[in-house]
């Protein structure tokens, strides 16, 4: 095929990112498994890059696991979205950022439910109001916070302190790419390479110096899926599905995993914990796990945030072996104290700063 074909095609798996003024909402569930990734975007965006995010103090989840676990009906789901628009429109803002793939999903679900019907989101409107007096506007740009990362991700490699690259072979380290199946799979024009070939994390490891591995298993699901693991007589298919993942990738001996979704993480890296207790298995080289990071951790680690800040200790697959292979300088011992969990702090000027 010519390169102008090639370049044509490609144009199409393409999105619009806005580039600053971000109204940001986080996950509901994230927080609690892996606490510093979501302030690890912040300090990047907001010390590293200078860009203007804002968080609203009143956000809620935005009801999607309930949306998809059947229990949230559509009606009371757009609803809460549509209070989520009305804190972005009053505080000025209209580039939104969710933090979580699922979250991403339903917004796009919905706008586009609005679009198509016009008389839904009217009613939608009548709802809001009546429930809180509240009106709203519907985002000009809607990106997840993998895009927008992804969008940095050259400044990010022009600041960059470490590589992902293996000290002492000079080899770039293989990592498999992850994407969270509601970022393209259900709308693949919303998401940087569609659901075929997602680039919004490969785009960022090829950045910083790492190898993306290909493999037979990489677009399959982590596990998670919301009734597979809601369900607790479901929570065998999930353990499964994540097996199936780490035997299909064992072969390729990746130095690590990167994701973008909340759910994605933090299943393959327990399953991998699962697996060893109940199989004495393990996936990675050196009879070692294969350790499993957020886009954010490895953009921290990239840009020489402290490993601890980012909140690593809080992995059940150990990381460590990862910043030895990057040279990174880290202290095993401040591992779990509390007394040093400073530098992660955002500046107070600096939090939600809508002018420069």
């Amino acid at each position: 095929m010519k390169q102008e074909g090639k370049k044509a095609i490609w144009s199409e798996y393409q999105k619009e990112i806005a580039n600053d003024k971000y109204f940001y909402v986080r996950s509901c569930i994230r927080q609690n498994f892996f606490p510093g990734s979501e302030v690890a975007f912040l300090r990047i965006m907001r010390e590293v890059l200078w860009k203007d995010v804002y968080e609203h103090p009143c956000h809620t989840t935005c009801s999607g696991i309930g949306y998809h676990g059947d229990v949230v009906p559509v009606d009371t789901a757009m609803t809460v979205v549509a209070r989520q628009f009305a804190l972005m429109t009053e505080a000025g803002y209209k580039n939104y950022v969710p933090s979580c793939i699922t979250s991403f999903g339903l917004y796009t679900e919905i706008i586009e439910i609005w679009h198509h019907f016009p008389d839904v989101e009217e009613r939608t409107r009548l709802q809001l109001k009546k429930a809180t007096g509240r009106e709203f506007e519907v985002p000009e740009n809607l990106a997840h916070a993998s895009d927008v990362i992804y969008k940095f991700r050259k400044e990010i490699a022009a600041k960059a302190k470490y590589k992902l690259v293996n000290k002492n072979t000079g080899e770039p380290l293989k990592v498999v790419d992850h994407i969270g199946c509601h970022y393209a799979k259900m709308f693949p024009s919303k998401g940087v390479g569609g659901a075929e070939y997602p680039y919004v994390l490969a785009g960022m490891v090829e950045e910083w110096g790492g190898e993306v591995i290909d493999y037979p298993e990489r677009r399959h699901c982590c596990g998670f899926g919301f009734r597979q693991y809601l369900v607790q007589a479901n929570r065998g298919f999930s353990v499964a599905c994540s097996k199936e993942k780490f035997e299909s990738m064992k072969p390729f001996k990746p130095d690590m995993i990167i994701t973008n979704c909340p759910g994605c993480p933090m299943f393959l890296d327990r399953w991998q914990y699962v697996i060893n207790e109940m199989e004495g298995k393990r996936y990675g080289k050196n009879n070692e796990g294969i350790p499993v990071f957020t886009y954010e951790e490895v953009a921290g680690l990239v840009l020489g945030f402290d490993p601890w800040d980012l909140g690593l200790q809080m992995h059940q697959t150990d990381c460590e072996p990862v910043l030895q292979k990057m040279g990174i300088e880290y202290d095993p011992d401040d591992k779990y104290r509390l007394d040093i969990r400073k530098s992660n702090q955002i500046s107070p000027d600096l939090v939600n700063v809508r002018t420069r």
